[in-house]
């Protein structure tokens, strides 16, 4: 292990298992919330079905500023605390006990708010983790280069957080091979190969995928030696400014010195002829002027010096490799041309660890990675917004594989995930689901279902700074629906209308494009029935807007069993030395923003 610094303690196994009790049974109740499908909130009277309160209540106790919510939490504590080794936390009544409704927002928003991964109190924070992982090196350089060109401010923020922790986790094992599974456009990938010197395998299931990270790594290659030779420019121009300007400092202040040093010889030899002031000048004035000029000198030299010393760091912001080492003035000696040989043999090898392949494989639970990498070595497995099921199949290739030491990975798509106990009264052949992993969720054979997963996505902190719901495009959907079941008797269908709403100058031109969209006879629908639909639901709007608020508060629930769900499987492995979730970044820029995190024990 190159550092010595301890990794920073996470909850155990028991604690872990403790949260996730106490966590479902607050979902038991919750979770016909999050199942509630938007497309049928009309047709089935969902409002009316699980919520004992006006929509105008609802709204109004969840805008609550988010102070007033920390300052309930915080009153809630102490009993939480007492509470919290059963996982058993008694929040006032939520549900009605008898018609199951919901009746008090309050407590609703408050259980949820504990449950969310950030109060439970098991997540590790970054700079911890990076502080222990990076020891006493000082990795972190502040603020880097941006490639704009290549990637967006939400993927830049991304790449950046990510690359750091993996290269810092790389550093702390020794390790120089990284294999970044769904590897998508390359971005992750490219960066860790240029930025931190690793030999990465981009692995995507998407030939489209794989040529185009190709492409955009030849590119950002090119790029980033720009940027590489503009960062020498701009120091050696910076460089040779501040040593002009330091030079016609020192030559007036040296100026200012043989005069004042001159006029005192002068007021000393006043009364002296002529002939006797010249040979006493050309001795030991002039001495005394070289004395004070020397140390002028080499002050010089030294602030040129400093002045490079400050400047050149900059350069380290670019890998030594990451770019053709640009040609200096060589003395023609044969020692010299020997150094010259065995530094571009250093350069050769060097270069050689430092590439990024990508690979077209489709990836599954059971994946030999052998069969994809020749040259498989001790490696890092890492995935940043793995789709589905690759998240949990990331981890168990990480169990399953020696050769893997630890892994990084950023899920994401959590309705793409298969769920063991979803359709239980289906034949299925399929021995290894996306969700449940651990031992604990099996047993109780927990199952989320589609519409929660789908709800897990949804991003609190995006809502939270004003970057809403899109109500109005779901108004139109639900309102659709009833259209399609009262006047085509279609109460189930299967067909997605997909994005038209953005397409629509009006509700009557949504239904008519959505209508032929799916097939169905518009022409026998009379404009005015339409529009007696929208009539008839407008009103009832903010019941919609409401329920969707609900939703939105419980997500992170939801996002935290899957997360517990996959850091539990962890901790049951028994070669694994360290595990633990981490919060990579800022949840308004990639509400996708945790990361689990484990390491194996040394070999």
């Amino acid at each position: 292990m190159a550092a010595s610094c301890p990794l920073p303690v996470t909850p155990d196994l028991p604690t872990l298992r403790a949260k996730l009790q106490g966590l479902l049974r607050f979902l038991r109740d919750t979770l016909s919330i999050s199942n509630a499908h938007t497309v049928d909130f009309y047709t089935e009277s969902v409002w009316e079905e699980l919520v004992d309160l006006p929509p105008e209540t609802v709204l109004a106790a969840l805008r609550k500023s988010t102070s007033e919510a920390e300052a309930r939490l915080l009153e809630a504590r102490p009993l939480m605390e007492a509470e919290e080794e059963t996982g058993m936390i008694d929040f006032p009544k939520i549900f009605c006990e008898t018609s199951q409704k919901l009746m008090s927002v309050e407590a609703f928003a408050l259980a949820a708010k504990y449950y969310s991964v950030q109060n439970l109190g098991i997540c590790t924070p970054f700079e911890q983790l990076l502080v222990a992982l990076q020891g006493n090196q000082n990795q972190r350089i502040g603020k880097t280069l941006k490639a704009v060109e290549f990637m967006n401010m939400k993927k830049s923020h991304e790449v950046q957080a990510m690359s750091e922790l993996i290269s810092s986790i790389a550093d702390y094992y020794g390790l120089k091979q990284v294999i970044d599974l769904g590897s998508g456009k390359g971005y992750l990938s490219s960066f860790l190969s240029l930025k931190y010197g690793l030999k990465v395998y981009g692995i995507d299931s998407s030939n489209t995928n794989t040529h185009g990270a190709e492409e955009r790594n030849r590119k950002l290659k090119k790029h980033w030696k720009l940027c590489h030779a503009q960062s020498r420019l701009d120091v050696s121009e910076l460089a040779l400014k501040m040593s002009k300007e330091r030079k016609a400092q020192n030559a007036i202040k040296n100026k200012t010195d043989i005069e004042e040093v001159f006029n005192n010889s002068l007021r000393n030899q006043e009364k002296m002829s002529t002939s006797d002031f010249l040979p006493d000048f050309s001795g030991s004035v002039i001495s005394n002027i070289r004395n004070q000029m020397e140390p002028l000198h080499s002050q010089s030299h030294q602030e040129e010096n400093l002045c490079f010393e400050n400047v050149f760091p900059l350069i380290d912001l670019l890998p030594i490799n990451a770019i053709e080492p640009t040609s200096s003035q060589q003395i023609p000696n044969r020692e010299t041309s020997e150094v010259n040989k065995e530094r571009r043999k250093m350069t050769s090898k060097s270069r050689e660890s430092n590439i990024y392949l990508p690979l077209t494989s489709f990836i599954t639970a059971d994946s030999e990675l052998h069969d994809i990498i020749e040259d498989l070595e001790d490696c890092l497995i890492v995935g940043l917004h793995t789709c589905g099921d690759l998240a949990p199949n990331t981890l168990r290739i990480f169990t399953s594989n020696s050769e893997i030491r630890g892994v990084c990975s950023v899920g994401c798509c959590y309705h793409l995930l298969t769920e063991e106990f979803e359709n239980q009264h289906k034949e299925c052949t399929q021995e290894k689901w996306g969700f449940p992993m651990c031992r604990y969720l099996k047993e109780e054979k927990w199952c989320c279902g589609r519409n929660a997963r789908m709800s897990a996505c949804l991003a609190l902190e995006r809502v939270a700074v004003g970057q809403g719901l899109p109500t109005e495009s779901l108004f139109y959907r639900a309102v659709l629906q009833d259209i399609i079941k009262d006047c085509y008797g279609i109460t189930k269908c299967d067909q997605h209308v997909g994005k038209i709403y953005s397409k629509c100058s009006s509700f009557l031109d949504y239904v008519r494009r959505s209508l032929k969209k799916l097939g169905l006879d518009e022409s026998k629908l009379p404009e005015k029935t339409i529009m007696n639909y929208y009539e008839k639901y407008k009103p009832r709007m903010n019941e919609l807007e409401a329920f969707n608020m609900l939703k939105v508060v419980l997500a992170p629930c939801i996002e935290t069993l899957i997360l517990l769900d996959r850091l539990c499987y962890l901790k049951e492995q028994e070669d694994i030395a360290w595990s633990a979730l981490v919060k990579l970044f800022d949840p308004v820029k990639s509400p996708r923003c945790y990361a689990v995190i484990a390491l194996k024990k040394q070999q």
